[in-house]
């Protein structure tokens, strides 16, 4: 058996080496038009034939500080070995969920597209996301996300990327979804800003879930005169109802295809491949719902993304790695996965012959199933005026051990009903949102700290908290006068950033900017009640008391 697959991936890879070759720099751009995607050197409709590309990493609305990942786009000669097996199955996307921006993926990148690959990204990684029961859009997330953003943005087979995957999954979990389309703006703003190719997309992949239609109008909404500026650009929809030979109907592929006929921009299946009753277990899926999703669906769907490539304990995997991960060895669900997109034709439609016609829908009304009001957003994340504001305070943080700032956020924030934290607090169930929610940890404390000093008559003793903070000289960099300004007491509006990279001033800014600092990983945050823009009660304060007990004495 081994010898066979052998034979066919040599002739695989001299079809590749053959084919009409196309560098980063030269392959076309796919972009957006309405519901559809298109090739913008020819016009001609795009659909996505694509595989999850990432070994050993599940992406899911959750954080762990001691997670790692492997770049797949950064490793030349696992793309090179994978290639002609990629083309086997009519690749033409491949989905990654985590990539360092620190490493060179010139070699990946130049293989893929001379073998006509494109590539969605996903910009968050496992210690650095937006988290489903606990969300913030703050700096250490923004750095991370346009930090990406800088690393691919130059390769021409970048289709776009995902602000967020699976973050709501549950009724309790839809206030993440704010935070997440904020994420979806201030990226769109700034690819903009940096003058990047403008046919780079943002979306959100949500997974089969009671709230998706909500979500999906939710993403896909535009209120007041935000226009598109919040709105997705794509929607990726993580399916696993078709299990076996399924049908239209048992799958509910049908009540999907109706929903989104009206949407006004393009649907894809990010992930599918059920492995659930299949005959002959995970490794024998027949991939029947290929046929339909290219064929009865393509007037809504613009194709889809097989969940996954590389075999790990979830068992989804097409292939399996060998010899030292030096070969690949299919699995019998690949076969079935070859002949079935050997054989669909869907139906495609010119550019020049398309007039889009579906506009934004309604968003949807804020309830019990639906926590999230539609307008405002977090505000946008700004680090310059994150760092201007640290440095403008009399009383900062100077720990950067982050296991101590709870303590000092419960008893500040429980101190005179609250009043010293509403600069931070961020309620997406109400829209209360202060201007610097979006700093990280260490500096929205500081905020608090400050504020908490100059109400106590600039005593001693209150910027003190056990070595936590102390006090500084205040100083107003350059450049930071108007942003200052700007966000008043902590309450006013916070002007979108145009530079790029981090703030020029100093503050701690996260891990995406490479520092080393405790107080910047990606996984702080303010405990729970300042990430909902909750103020402490009676209990709570008197907890806080105990805790603090012996730390500050005014």
């Amino acid at each position: 058996m081994k010898g066979f697959w052998t034979g066919v991936a040599a002739v695989a890879a001299a079809v590749v080496g053959t084919a009409d070759a196309a560098s980063y720099d030269d392959i076309p751009p796919i972009e957006i038009y309405g519901q559809h995607f298109f090739y913008t050197n020819n016009g001609s409709q795009f659909y996505l034939k694509g595989v999850a590309y990432q070994q050993n990493y599940s992406p899911n609305g959750t954080t762990d500080s001691n997670a790692s990942y492997t770049d797949p786009l950064a490793d030349g000669a696992g793309c090179k070995r994978d290639l002609p097996y990629l083309k086997q199955i009519f690749t033409n996307v491949l989905r990654v969920y985590a990539i360092d921006p620190k490493q060179n993926h010139d070699e990946c990148m130049e293989a893929f597209a001379a073998a006509h690959i494109y590539v969605i990204a996903d910009l968050g990684e496992p210690k650095t996301s937006i988290v489903s029961d606990d969300p913030e859009w703050n700096v250490p997330l923004y750095q991370r996300y346009t930090s990406v953003v800088d690393a691919l943005s130059k390769y021409k087979n970048v289709i776009g990327f995902f602000a967020g995957n699976e973050n709501v999954s549950s009724g309790n979990q839809t206030a993440a979804a704010a935070f997440v389309k904020a994420a979806v703006r201030d990226t769109k703003g700034y690819i903009q800003s940096q003058k990047y190719r403008s046919s780079m997309g943002v979306g959100y992949a949500t997974a089969d879930v009671p709230t998706r239609d909500d979500l999906a109008t939710y993403f896909a909404c535009e209120p007041g005169n935000s226009g598109n500026a919040t709105q997705i650009d794509f929607w990726g929809y993580n399916v696993y109802s078709w299990c076996g030979d399924s049908n239209y109907a048992d799958s509910s592929y049908g009540e999907r295809y109706d929903f989104f006929h009206d949407y006004p921009v393009p649907v894809f299946f990010a992930e599918y491949g059920c492995i659930e009753g299949v005959s002959g277990g995970a490794t024998h899926r027949p991939f029947t719902e290929v046929a339909v999703l290219y064929g009865n669906m393509t007037e809504v769907f613009s194709g889809g993304i097989v969940y996954q490539w590389f075999m790990s304990e979830n068992n989804y995997g097409l292939v399996e790695l060998t010899d030292n991960d030096a070969s690949v060895s299919p699995y019998p669900d690949f076969t079935s996965l070859r002949s079935e997109l050997a054989s669909v034709r869907p139906t495609t439609t010119a550019r020049s012959a398309y007039s889009p016609s579906n506009s934004a829908p309604a968003c949807p009304t804020t309830g019990s199933s639906w926590l999230p009001v539609a307008s405002p957003l977090p505000p946008a994340v700004n680090p310059k005026l994150c760092a201007c504001m640290a440095s403008n305070l009399q009383c900062n943080i100077a720990s950067t051990d982050d296991s101590k700032y709870e303590d000092v956020f419960n008893y500040i924030c429980a101190a005179a009903d609250g009043k010293y934290c509403k600069g931070i607090q961020h309620n997406a169930t109400t829209g209360a949102f202060g201007a610097l929610s979006g700093c990280s940890a260490k500096d929205q404390l500081a905020w608090v700290a400050n504020e908490y000093y100059v109400g106590n008559k600039k005593s001693a003793s209150a910027c003190d908290f056990s070595g936590v903070a102390t006090t500084q000289a205040a100083a107003t960099a350059s450049g930071c006068g108007n942003l200052l300004a700007a966000i008043s007491d902590g309450t006013g509006s916070v002007p979108s950033p145009t530079d790029k990279g981090t703030a020029a001033v100093g503050t701690e800014t996260g891990a995406a900017s490479g520092s080393k600092s405790k107080g910047a990983a990606g996984s702080v945050s303010p405990p729970g009640f300042v990430a909902y823009g909750g103020l402490l009660g009676a209990a709570y304060a008197g907890l806080a008391a105990v805790s603090m007990a012996g730390m500050l004495v005014l």
